[in-house]
């Protein structure tokens, strides 16, 4: 049985995000567009004020964009990842959106395992595929998925 972690999500302002930029950095992630206005990150951390990581999500009308997902080392594997992706899910259902696309270089089992499905990149609505994220970030070997929303 797991237990659902709860996380005090702390959106980050455009002049706050040098520390997104250094954990993306070190997990290989891009940071070219994460001081650009528009887009939504939060810092994540336990009620015991414990850093836990980063997450981002890119709002296109009835649809997300979740990205720049980052759970800080001491904190992986402890359910701290799923944790941020609930968090996120919520923000993007609290905005209207029935669908989150995301894309992976290698996590795609873990992304599945929350409930996302693989998708064509040609089943992604135009406001997704035309993020600087998903058309010039990502490497185009990305695996894209996808999860609706209730």
């Amino acid at each position: 049985m797991t237990t659902r972690r709860r996380l005090i999500a702390t959106p980050l302002q455009s002049w706050e995000r040098d520390g997104l930029a250094t954990a993306l950095t070190k997990v290989g992630l891009p940071v070219d567009d994460v001081h650009e206005s528009g887009l939504l990150f939060w810092r994540f951390e336990t009620y015991e004020d414990v850093p836990v990581g980063f997450g981002g999500l890119e709002l296109h009308g009835p649809n997300a964009l979740l990205r720049s997902l980052v759970t800080l080392p001491p904190l992986r594997e402890a359910g701290m990842g799923a944790a941020i992706v609930a968090a996120l899910e919520a923000e993007a259902m609290a905005s209207k959106c029935r669908a989150i696309y995301l894309l992976t270089a290698g996590q795609d089992q873990f992304f599945a395992h929350l409930g996302y499905k693989p998708c064509t990149r040609d089943k992604v609505p135009e406001g997704i595929r035309a993020s600087r994220q998903f058309a010039a970030l990502c490497p185009a070997s990305a695996i894209v998925m996808v999860k609706r929303l209730a």
